[in-house]
């Protein structure tokens, strides 16, 4: 079974504990964090993610590190129970997936949005509301600045390009010329 299936079927347990306990919007909060502290400690990250520690040993360190940072007690049953199935070395993938499936609930959709020139606060507001307007969900704006453009923009929401940058356009106009 590949990895990413796995991490999905525990961020799913998760959410059903967390909507079970009305503490989605918490729980991610608090997973995020977890998150981020094993990205910036070198040490809790190879905990995580080495092969060769008992899965016991994980859970009973991991678990007095989630107790110390002061983390609830769901969220320590939970990864104890990752930890000891071997699974603590999908944390970054069962974060991701936590964070998607948590998305898809509230109803937000994320679009990638890949431009020219970094875009103004005016542009992102205005190209949120427009694929807002036509998903009918609330969006989630992901940038990041693409040097391979000349000008323009492409927005993926799924598994859809949005192509207006230069290249696309030029790309049309090639077509239609040929085709004429």
């Amino acid at each position: 079974m590949s990895q990413l299936l796995i991490a999905q079927r525990y961020a799913k347990a998760l959410l059903q504990i967390a909507e079970k306990q009305n503490e989605v919007s918490g729980l991610k909060n608090e997973l995020n964090s977890i998150v981020g502290l094993v990205h910036s400690q070198p040490d809790l990250e190879r905990l995580c993610l080495h092969p060769l520690i008992p899965p016991s040993r994980k859970a009973a360190v991991f678990d007095e590190i989630l107790q110390a940072a002061g983390a609830s007690q769901t969220i320590r049953r939970f990864f104890t129970v990752v930890a000891k199935a071997a699974r603590l070395n999908l944390i970054y993938s069962l974060f991701v997936a936590f964070n998607e499936l948590v998305d898809k609930h509230q109803g937000i959709l994320a679009a990638e949005v890949a431009s020219a020139q970094p875009l103004t606060e005016h542009q992102l507001r205005s190209l949120n509301e427009s694929f807002a307007a036509r998903t009918g969900k609330t969006m989630r704006l992901v940038t990041r600045h693409d040097p391979d453009l000349l000008g323009g923009l492409k927005v993926q929401v799924g598994s859809t390009i949005y192509d207006a940058s230069l290249q696309g356009r030029l790309r049309m106009l090639r077509t239609r010329l040929l085709s004429a």
